[in-house]
């Protein structure tokens, strides 16, 4: 870090970092509807000059697509800042098979997009002599798709999944993910595929590659995939409570789940605070916490905002779950904040 440029903890984020990596699902929109304070937050954030790219683990719609339905709900963005899952996984297919080869595509119109990219042909059938499966999410996969992956996952051919998330958030709750027909292959065939998308390498390597992202800030709201991702990345990262993970995942946490900062909503990307991982101790923004004579976690100093609260929680708590000690019970504390 140049000696001039203060630590990202006395910066608003969106200052300390070039570039927001963002989750899609969970952080910029629910299903049809944009998440709440996501249009302005991002609006202000591009405005200072950060750099806005989408990531996600979807790979049922084509950039183009998920560049269209973020324009409509105010947050202009073209198919280039758009990075999807799919695309990850093709370029992994493209590795193992000779250009111009037939690829059996479980999938919708993002994979076979994707697919097609990589100069690779996407083909529906075991029948066409495919080279390779790549399978992803789309709500119209059924039975016959999943079955024509079996056949050919059986036949030897590389396999490879845009990701194995359990569950996708939308805006009636939380649906199957791919990983549940993913997981319909593998238990039909025995075999386990090879896995693109978040929290792999692969797709970190990917979103590098698209974005020139020097100074890169991960934004989600999925400790397993979009914290865990950067983890793996060695980059910092933001989790939002506004989609699949909640606070009271966050004090036993182990170090892979661990986010840089947590925040509320998108709203925190604009603001300054300290680090989680590294940068607080059970004081924090006048909230302390400490272990009292039954094991449990008190209060004993109180502050203004429940998320330092939180940071002293976790800065309590985590250096127990490290050693594989007991954990002093949390539960009550967190409550306290109001954010369980």
């Amino acid at each position: 870090m140049p000696a001039e440029q203060e630590p990202p903890q006395q910066q608003p984020l969106h200052q300390a970092y070039d570039t927001a990596l963002l989750d899609l699902d969970g952080v910029v929109y629910a299903g049809p509807d944009a998440i709440p304070f996501a249009v302005e937050s991002l609006d202000a954030a591009r405005s200072a000059g950060m750099h806005l790219a989408y990531v996600t683990n979807n790979a049922s719609r084509t950039p183009e697509a998920v560049a269209a339905h973020l324009s409509e709900l105010g947050v202009p963005a073209a198919a280039g800042d758009v990075i999807t899952s799919a695309q990850a996984a093709a370029r992994l297919v493209a590795e193992k098979v000779p250009a111009g080869s037939a690829v059996l595509v479980v999938g919708g119109a993002g994979l076979v997009q994707a697919v097609e990219e990589r100069g690779l042909r996407p083909v529906r059938s075991l029948d066409d002599d495919p080279s390779a499966v790549v399978q992803g999410y789309d709500p119209s996969v059924g039975w016959r798709q999943l079955a024509e992956a079996a056949y050919a996952v059986q036949r030897g051919l590389p396999w490879v999944a845009s990701n194995t998330d359990m569950t996708i958030p939308t805006a009636r709750g939380t649906a199957p993910g791919n990983g549940t027909l993913v997981a319909a292959v593998r238990a039909a065939v025995g075999v386990d595929p090879e896995v693109a998308g978040k929290p792999l390498p692969p797709m970190h390597r990917e979103t590098v590659i698209r974005t020139g992202a020097k100074r890169p800030l991960v934004v989600g709201d999925r400790l397993d995939t979009d914290i865990e991702g950067a983890f793996n990345g060695g980059v910092d990262s933001l989790l939002v409570l506004t989609g699949v993970s909640r606070a009271e995942e966050l004090p036993q946490a182990s170090p892979k789940h661990r986010p840089t900062y947590v925040a509320a909503d998108l709203r925190g990307l604009l603001r300054a605070q300290p680090a989680l991982v590294g940068g607080v101790s059970p004081s924090c923004g006048g909230w302390s916490a400490a272990v009292d004579e039954s094991g449990r976690v008190v209060f004993t100093a109180r502050g203004e905002d429940p998320f330092d609260g939180l940071r002293a929680l976790c800065a309590l708590t985590w250096p127990a779950v490290d050693a594989g000690e007991r954990v002093p019970e949390w539960r009550k504390a967190l409550a306290e904040l109001g954010l369980a």
